[in-house]
């Protein structure tokens, strides 16, 4: 877990593959990109509402592929019309909340039991 400061939590990601090649030409996009792809599971964006409290304004599931310089991710929740709203993405690597004894599903409202939808809802970015 960390955190660091972004706009959204795509943008977050980009900051995760772009300060390591801060460090030099011993590290390039080809290796950063698809690491951060493979070790990163959700990101959770915070935003600040008009009163200056925290709120949660979105959650990405970052599937571990990468195609170039771009990280896939799934739409979890996006904060709209000032609602937290479940979008039609799923997490990765559901088989560890069912380890773990969670119904996915139930965990994130959907209603969904078993394995992950048909279509995962992925997005690269």
């Amino acid at each position: 877990m960390c955190t660091l400061h972004a706009n959204s939590a795509r943008e977050a990601l980009v900051k995760m593959c772009t300060l390591p090649l801060l460090a030099g030409e011993n590290v390039s996009a080809g290796f950063v990109v698809p690491t951060v792809a493979a070790s990163v599971d959700l990101v959770v964006h915070l935003g600040t509402d008009h009163r200056g409290h925290r709120r949660v304004r979105e959650v990405i599931g970052v599937t571990g592929r990468a195609e170039g310089d771009v990280i896939e991710t799934s739409e979890l929740y996006s904060y709209v019309d000032g609602q937290l709203r479940r979008g039609d993405g799923y997490p990765p690597h559901a088989e560890r909340y069912e380890q773990a004894g969670y119904e996915l599903g139930e965990l994130l409202g959907d209603g969904l039991t078993g394995s992950p939808r048909a279509s995962s809802g992925a997005r690269s970015y």
